[in-house]
């Protein structure tokens, strides 16, 4: 439901409030006493406006609830400590810890261990002067103190009643290409706080390709650019992202994008029968190319600790000539004795996906690839448990989207015509704006601007903003935050409700400017 769709009068007719026309104190209702005192009237209460948009607001009669210095956060479990420390911070009130007792301007923060709901839901309740925030999961709870602040931030106050809240897709994500472009650890936290304000719960690194590898490695330092984080500073930004309840997925793009290794290890080149080079392409038919990137995703394993991983998969150049194996005879000869006489360089390459696979999944971790690195027939078909990041159309290898789905994939949309953001524009990619996603895109619009059937909207798991850094000099840090600004609360507000927003975008907009 889009914010105020639902709004239920609650209060009325109990003899508590009357209505008074001119929003002043009412007359008491009938009372044995001679002097009653004078009851204040409130007038019904208007849903919150942030940003994504609440589900659903039970109105109330009643003041409101307004932060003053001295009011307390009090929390109903340990666990909850660090969102009631940033609450507390945020608007300038007492963490308490653990208390039981109640007292006027409390925000209360409690689990309600309800195994059977959504753990990134909560209720928001303002009333008699108090605040309860409640979910049956961590990530919840935070997301209620998320509205919390922003009904602050907008409007002073947040208004008497209940939010009921949850979102439509559990992956809502931004992927950064430092790779390409070296971007300060500074600048990434500020972008994950900016994220977890805006409910969002993945960032993405995409740290190596053919122009970089941007995070030290102790297994292979001699692949490691100048301008790098150091682990030490990937640990604070995991950290700041895991208090925010967004996981931070890595990529190590393979078999293609692997150019920063192959300039460390030439001898890993992938080469046509005429000896000539092709750019970013590890040969996969060399055992030695599969150890070193194993040895990568094992060593990586440790310092990201979330759920998820990102293969790549993408742009193999091996198979973008007309006759892969007369190009590539070694690889033709690698996939036939490994898959059988009737095995092709597209085989192989499925194969390399699969084991990768396996490798991230030693470590408990659930693989992604990017849509063009699935291929249809063939001897080798991609695990069923690779989960599609469908970004494009326009690749070699890339099918209609509903194709993935009707396999019965789990899909994440990176839909590459509203939500790819290439630093310089090149080729046929323009900037996206927020107005385009919020008016025409919703997480079934996976290729192009039609959307998939409505049948397969379960197995999109959400979407992802991502921000590419093909021509890296084309903007600073400061411009690409001011760019994608607008897109990723546009985005927020699709991947928490697919409907159609009641607020227009002149108001959304509006609404943007106000919250910060």
């Amino acid at each position: 439901m889009a914010v105020g769709a639902v709004v239920v009068a609650s209060g009325v007719g109990l003899g508590l409030w009357a209505s008074g026309d001119d929003g002043g104190p009412a007359a008491a209702p009938s009372s044995p006493s001679p002097t009653p005192s004078p009851t204040r009237s409130y007038p019904l209460s208007e849903a919150p406006r942030t940003i994504p948009a609440v589900r659903e607001h039970t109105a109330e009669r009643g003041p409101g609830w307004r932060p003053v210095p001295g009011h307390r956060v009090v929390v109903s479990d340990p666990a909850l400590a660090d969102e009631g420390r940033l609450t507390a911070r945020e608007l300038g009130l007492t963490y308490a810890g653990e208390k039981d007792d109640e007292r006027p301007g409390d925000v209360r923060l409690e689990l309600n261990r309800d195994s059977g709901a959504d753990p990134e839901s909560y209720t928001l309740t303002v009333r008699g002067g108090r605040v309860t925030v409640s979910g049956p999961g961590e990530a919840g709870v935070f997301y209620g103190t998320r509205t919390l602040k922003q009904e602050i931030r907008g409007a002073g106050a947040a208004p008497e009643g209940v939010v009921r809240d949850e979102p439509a897709k559990p992956r809502r994500g931004m992927m950064l290409d430092i790779a390409r472009k070296h971007y300060d650890a500074g600048w990434i936290e500020d972008r994950v706080r900016e994220l977890g304000d805006l409910k969002y719960n993945e960032i993405g690194l995409h740290f190596s390709d053919d122009q970089g590898f941007r995070i030290a490695s102790d297994s292979h330092p001699e692949i490691v650019s100048e301008d790098h984080l150091t682990k030490a500073q990937v640990r604070k930004i995991v950290e700041l992202a895991e208090s925010r309840h967004i996981t931070v997925v890595p990529e190590i793009d393979s078999p293609g994008h692997l150019g920063a290794v192959i300039d460390a290890h030439p001898d890993l080149q992938l080469r046509t029968a005429n000896g000539e080079t092709v750019r970013g392409a590890i040969d996969i038919a060399n055992p030695e190319s599969a150890r070193i990137v194993d040895d990568l995703l094992d060593e990586y394993a440790g310092l990201f600790p979330g759920d998820r991983w990102h293969l790549g998969g993408d742009e193999y150049q091996a198979l973008v000539v007309p006759d892969p194996e007369a190009t590539f005879p070694g690889l033709a000869t690698a996939a036939r004795e490994k898959y059988g006489s009737g095995a092709t360089v597209e085989d192989l390459t499925t194969g390399w996906l699969n084991d990768r696979a396996a490798t991230v999944r030693a470590h408990d971790r659930v693989p992604r690839a990017w849509n063009d690195g699935f291929f249809s027939g063939g001897s080798v078909q991609a695990d069923e448990d690779i989960r599609v990041a469908y970004w494009t159309g326009k690749e070699i290898g890339a099918r209609q989207p509903a194709e993935y789905l009707a396999e019965g994939r789990e899909v994440i949309n990176y839909n590459d015509e509203f939500l790819y953001y290439v630093l310089g524009e090149p080729l046929t990619f323009v900037y996206p704006t927020g107005e385009r996603i919020y008016e025409q895109w919703t997480p079934r619009v996976l290729r192009g601007t039609e959307p998939v059937p409505a049948r397969y909207d379960r197995q999109i798991l959400g979407g992802s903003f991502a921000i590419w850094g093909d021509l890296p000099r084309s903007q600073t840090q400061e411009q690409v935050a001011a760019g994608i600004r607008m897109p990723l609360r546009a985005l927020a507000q699709k991947l928490w409700d697919a409907d159609e927003p009641t607020l227009s975008w002149a108001e959304f907009r509006a609404l943007a400017g106000r919250l910060g």
